[in-house]
C-alpha cells in the first residue's frame, strides 16, 4: 500500500464517521407521531407515546401495526415476503417500515403536517 492509499482510506473513514455521528446523535431524536399511508394516502396518524394496535385491511391485504413503549413494529402481515413483519422496531423521526406488496408505509414523524399538499417552486 502506498501512502496515498492510506490517506484516501483515512479520509473515507473520517467522512463516514461524521455521517454516522450526524445521523444517529444529532438527528437521532425520537419521533412523536406514527403516520400510516396506503397507496400514497394518509390512512391514520397516532401518537407514539400511546400503546396500541392497529390493523389495516384493504382488498384482502392485512397488516397489524403495534405501538409499544415508543416503538413501532409491523407484527403481522399476509404479504408473501413478510419483510415488513421482520423489520426491526422504529422510533426515530424519519424512520419507516414499508410493505411494498400492500403499498403500505409506516413512518415516524416529529410533527404532523396538517396540509398534505406538495410544495413546489415554479
Amino acid at each position: 500500500m502506498k501512502k496515498a492509499d492510506l490517506i484516501v482510506i483515512a479520509v473515507v473513514l473520517a467522512v463516514a464517521g461524521v455521517l454516522v455521528f450526524f445521523l444517529y446523535f444529532v438527528n437521532g431524536d425520537a419521533g412523536k407521531y406514527v403516520q400510516i399511508e396506503a397507496d400514497g394516502k394518509v390512512v391514520e396518524t397516532f401518537a407514539l407515546n400511546e400503546d396500541r394496535e392497529y390493523t389495516y385491511s384493504y382488498d384482502g391485504d392485512t397488516n397489524t401495526i403495534s405501538i409499544k413503549d415508543g416503538r413501532v413494529t409491523v407484527t403481522e402481515a399476509n404479504c408473501p415476503d413478510r419483510i415488513c413483519a421482520n423489520h426491526m422496531p422504529i422510533k426515530r423521526s424519519g424512520e419507516s417500515i414499508i410493505c411494498l406488496p400492500h403499498k403500505l408505509v409506516v413512518t415516524v414523524l416529529d410533527k404532523v403536517d396538517d396540509d398534505n399538499e406538495i410544495d413546489a417552486v415554479a
